[in-house]
């Protein structure tokens, strides 16, 4: 079974920095797509970042773009995602995810098929 865990997340200030990592174990780390998707409270799930096995491709969320910035490491079985010019509305439980085929779901929306999920971790940024 395939396990991932978040760290990284805690509280900053708006204008800041965090990078949050996501370290994988339990499966083939070059064999999995890998996403970063939020939650704020009273909203649905977003799809922030994602990047292909073989960090061929990668997508950002309309928010994301421009701000943060997805990568990995194969020899950590581990992907990052550098958070920058943090603004209040960043504030969400942050959920790195990973799937064969993630790339298909992160383009198409549909995260309900992605196979698995870390518990999450806290982001708040204050104004």
């Amino acid at each position: 079974e395939v396990r991932l865990v978040e760290s990284g997340g805690g509280l900053v200030q708006a204008g800041g920095s965090l990078r949050l990592s996501c370290t994988v174990s339990g499966g083939s780390f070059d064999d999995y797509d890998i996403g970063w998707f939020r939650q704020a409270p009273g909203k649905e799930r977003e799809g922030v970042s994602c990047i292909s096995s073989r960090s061929t491709s990668t997508h950002y969320g309309g928010s994301a773009r421009g701000r943060f910035t997805i990568s990995r490491n194969s020899a950590k079985s581990t992907v990052y995602l550098q958070l920058n010019s943090l603004n209040p509305e960043d504030t969400a439980v942050y959920y790195c995810a990973a799937d064969r085929f993630l790339m298909s779901h992160c383009y198409s929306g549909a995260y309900t098929l992605i196979d698995y999920w870390g518990k999450g971790i806290p982001v708040t940024v204050s104004s």
